[in-house]
């Protein structure tokens, strides 16, 4: 496949850069990725060109407009972009506004889908009120500053969560699905018992940091969720 193409878009005073990557044959529909704390990088690229040859059109966002030295140096940017719940919520919106302004996406229906901090993301943006047909978050966080109120939720959600998630414990998710129940969401939640925070992406084993592991079946298994959920809610809209 070929490199992804650079689609670039303005918020809040910082130059952002989103990466499309193409399917081959017409486009099913339009995925907006949201990245880790990392921002875009070789993981997220993969992910997007994995989403284009099932068919669709899919977008790795920026969050931050400036290259991530490190990890460690992620977590000041995350912070700071997070600290104001309406810029936040504002500068993923802007995402989501570039992918659908381009020419490729005109007339497509969109979803939104995310990995740690970006699955809490998609979250964000369906709470926002987004145009959405589904919220997909991989091992996202699921607490806000801003719960869904009814009405707010316009596509389904998905949620694919490590039960073991010590940055998501059990309280978290009873929450999160009574916030989804009163805001009256179609919500699917899928956990995977023994399972940590970051568990589709190998190099999670490479940063000696217990809250994180790989765990290969959970990958698989939640990569098909999401391909079954997503087909069946595209097909949906098309009808």
């Amino acid at each position: 496949m070929s490199e992804l193409e650079p689609v670039d878009y303005t918020h809040g005073g910082k130059r952002l850069t989103g990466l499309l990557a193409k399917p081959a044959t017409p486009a099913i529909g339009a995925v907006i990725v949201f990245p880790t704390i990392v921002n875009a990088n070789s993981a997220m690229e993969k992910r997007a060109r994995m989403l284009a040859e099932l068919g669709y059109l899919a977008m790795v966002a920026d969050f931050y407009g400036e290259p991530v030295k490190s990890f460690a140096a992620a977590g000041p940017l995350a912070d700071a972009l997070r600290a104001d719940p309406v810029f936040y919520r504002a500068r993923l919106a802007a995402g989501i506004k570039a992918l659908r302004s381009h020419r490729e996406a005109n007339g497509l229906s969109l979803a939104a889908l995310g990995y740690c901090m970006g699955g809490g993301a998609a979250l964000e943006a369906a709470r926002d009120g987004q145009d959405l047909v589904a919220a997909v978050s991989f091992h996202g966080l699921l607490t806000t500053q801003t719960p869904a109120q009814p009405g707010d939720i316009r596509g389904r959600i998905l949620v694919l969560h490590g039960d073991a998630d010590p940055m998501v414990p059990r309280s978290q998710v009873a929450a999160f699905q009574e916030e989804m129940d009163k805001a009256g969401a179609d919500w699917h939640f899928h956990s995977y018992s023994g399972v940590r925070h970051g568990f589709t992406d190998p190099a999670s084993d490479e940063r000696d940091l217990e809250a994180v592991s790989y765990d290969a079946s959970a990958d698989r298994q939640s990569w098909a969720a999401m391909q079954c959920f997503l087909q069946e809610t595209f097909e949906a809209a098309a009808a």
